[in-house]
């Protein structure tokens, strides 16, 4: 629409005569774009972007609706007529608009109220979420349902915890099959960045192939931290590839000179620089004749591998305006064994061969002119990433991991934080940017906790106690649980709402609670435990009726069920016998478990203030210990990471 109708002189003439026009970055005001596409999807029945919405000038919304094509088309008048009609009805009778607009958001106050529930659930809600992602589940391409096919880790994340309640059971095995299917077919797809690293926004076909090119970083921060649980899990190379592949784009092109990251490369580049034509994935596809010319000899094998094609090989019915007709977009047709069986090569060669192709075609692609930056710096985001770093930084033993993921939270703690106001901005570009919303806070909070979890810094610890206190007393609902989405100080918000739907990014409540939950066992706090168990309870009704909405929810449903257990290294950090034991440690999925370090410093002081078992956790005979607990009940300590190991692969995740 922005090319279509804004841009357009006659169309602009009308919006500029009859009424005050607001672009809104949904991404910087996700609060103002909630509530109106609240009031779109409860009077179209339908929503989604671009959203256009109509408002009385105390800003009650009275027309709304997503896309609305520059001339009349689909059944659609177009967008000059529907400007020209909205204006003459204000004008017959502004004041029945305006009463219409007050009775609509009356009306959406009552429907978004989260009251008191007396709704119970029980552990069948697991078991009912997992039976519903199983019947959507394509078996045959992963992922779930069909075309267009989006990641969505949450649900991933929810499939390997399930996993890990039984893993021995048929649906354990299952969801782990779901889990480990969707990830291998996405590293194999058009989807996937095979030059660069990372992934685009989504697939519009169902096999993965023909991606909208746009990269988000929440996308490439939640992958990478399913590949990092695959990883754990099997211990495939592939998922260790994939991850770091993520993990390298955005340190490398999405990381700003300060340590923030920036939000978004776009999907649109020029096709030549100095040239105005630009077109979807321009950066990314490739031509036969390019690939041939670029490779010699070996172009046969890269073509063989990933699908090249004389005629481009984007399948028709996925490419219905022609953009792709001649290029190719890379996706893997063969395995490593099948390309290297096919050219009677080995595993080994033929991976470093392919290797060494990548990294050339990366050079060349370099020179090309880049998709747009979103050099925007968004809290919430950065926090998700910096949890990826983080749990990069322990399962793959990564110092450098550490290193980006430790400059970004200062980076956020220095420029994004009001120190004296004990507030989050919600972004940064040349400044910050407005007061941070409940995502900002939740996300950064468990960032807060993976970067203790891998660097035993304890002032990460501190940092997140400190932001977990501003979150609540500016976004929990104290009377009925959970976490409203704003603070409610803007009077420009219509009303205050809560996130029942974890979907692109997880909602508030979800990782507030695991938040909650992580920082209870931490502290040994039963205050802290009762707040998670009510966040939850806040959504029985959405988690009994349609458990599938709340996939990150049940993750903490699964972390509360049970006893959250405790691994306490008795030792010095830069021992390296304390090393050998985090070295196991981390090697293993372990999703209900806190991992802290006791050794005789100022973190082991602190925290044996709340946990007073924690100051008798020492090295045993000067060698370095592990005390597995529950609720600080402990086993005795092990020494030896060989009987460390028997006992985390006995012992339920």
């Amino acid at each position: 629409m922005a090319h279509e109708s804004f841009e357009d002189k006659a169309t602009a003439e009308i919006m500029n005569r009859e009424f005050v026009n607001i672009k809104v970055d949904r991404e910087e005001r996700p609060d103002v774009d909630r509530v109106y596409m609240t009031f779109v999807q409860a009077t179209t029945g339908g929503g989604g972007w671009p959203m256009s919405v109509w408002l009385t000038p105390d800003l009650k919304p009275f027309v709304g609706g997503t896309y609305v094509p520059p001339v009349d088309r689909y059944g659609q008048p177009a967008f000059k007529k529907v400007l020209e009609r909205i204006a003459a009805a204000w004008k017959a009778d502004c004041t029945k608009i305006s009463e219409q607009g007050e009775k609509i958001i009356g009306a959406l106050k009552q429907t978004t109220a989260f009251g008191q529930t007396d709704k119970e659930f029980d552990s069948g809600v697991m078991e009912a979420a997992y039976e519903q992602f199983a019947r959507t589940f394509d078996a045959s391409e992963g992922g779930f349902g069909g075309a267009p096919k989006f990641p969505r880790p949450v649900t991933l994340n929810f499939l390997t915890r399930f996993y890990a309640r039984d893993p021995h059971s048929d649906a354990g095995k299952r969801a782990l099959e779901m889990d480990l299917v969707t990830l291998r077919k996405m590293a194999a797809g058009g989807i996937h960045d095979h030059i660069g690293g990372g992934f685009h926004r989504y697939a519009v076909d169902a096999v993965w192939h023909v991606p909208h090119f746009e990269k988000m970083l929440y996308d490439q921060a939640q992958l990478a931290s399913a590949y990092l649980d695959a990883f754990q899990i099997t211990h495939e190379p592939l998922f260790e590839s994939v991850a770091r592949d993520i993990l390298d784009y955005v340190g490398r092109d999405m990381t700003s000179p300060e340590g923030g990251f920036y939000s978004a490369e776009d999907a649109d580049s020029l096709f030549e620089h100095g040239k105005p034509e630009h077109g979807e994935g321009a950066f990314y596809v490739w031509t036969k004749a390019e690939v041939g010319e670029a490779l010699g000899e070996v172009a046969e094998i890269f073509s063989f591998h990933y699908g090249i094609e004389e005629n481009g090989n984007a399948p028709t019915g996925s490419d219905p305006h022609g953009e792709f007709t001649g290029k190719n977009i890379l996706i893997e047709r063969h395995s490593i064994a099948e390309t290297a069986s096919h050219f009677g090569k080995t595993k080994e060669d033929m991976r470093r061969l392919l290797a060494d192709v990548r990294a050339k075609l990366f050079t060349i692609r370099a020179k090309q002119p880049r998709p747009h930056l979103d050099d925007k710096i968004i809290t919430a985001w950065n926090g998700l990433m910096i949890s990826a770093f983080a749990r990069g930084a322990q399962v793959l033993d990564d110092k450098t991991y550490l290193e980006t993921a430790a400059r970004a939270a200062e980076f956020l703690r220095t420029d994004l934080y009001d120190q004296s106001r004990k507030v989050l901005a919600r972004n940064f570009r040349e400044g910050r940017g407005v007061d941070g919303f409940a995502d900002d806070y939740a996300f950064f909070i468990q960032a807060l906790l993976d970067l203790y979890e891998a660097s035993f810094e304890i002032k990460w610890l501190k940092f997140a106690i400190e932001l977990q206190s501003s979150f609540d007393a500016q976004f929990l609902d104290a009377t009925n649980g959970g976490y409203f989405t704003v603070t409610g100080r803007d009077p420009s918000i219509l009303f205050r709402m809560k996130e029942d739907n974890d979907s692109a990014e997880p909602a508030a409540s979800s990782i507030g609670a695991l938040n909650l939950a992580r920082l209870a066992a931490t502290r040994s706090d039963a205050q802290l435990l009762t707040r998670a168990k009510q966040t939850i309870s806040a959504f029985a009704s959405q988690l009994t009726n349609f458990p599938s909405a709340l996939p990150q929810m049940l993750v903490g449903v699964d972390l509360l069920q049970g006893s959250t257990r405790q691994i306490v290294i008795a030792g010095a950090k830069n021992e390296p016998r304390t090393g050998a034991l985090l070295a196991e440690v981390r090697r293993h999925f372990l999703p209900r478990t806190i991992l802290l370090l006791a050794d005789g410093g100022a973190g082991q002081k602190f925290l044996s203030e709340t946990n007073a078992s924690l100051s008798a956790m020492k090295p045993v005979n000067g060698e370095p210990a592990v005390y597995i607990c529950e609720d600080f009940s402990c086993r005795a300590p092990v020494t030896n990471p060989r009987e460390l190991a028997q006992i985390l692969t006995r012992q339920p995740a």
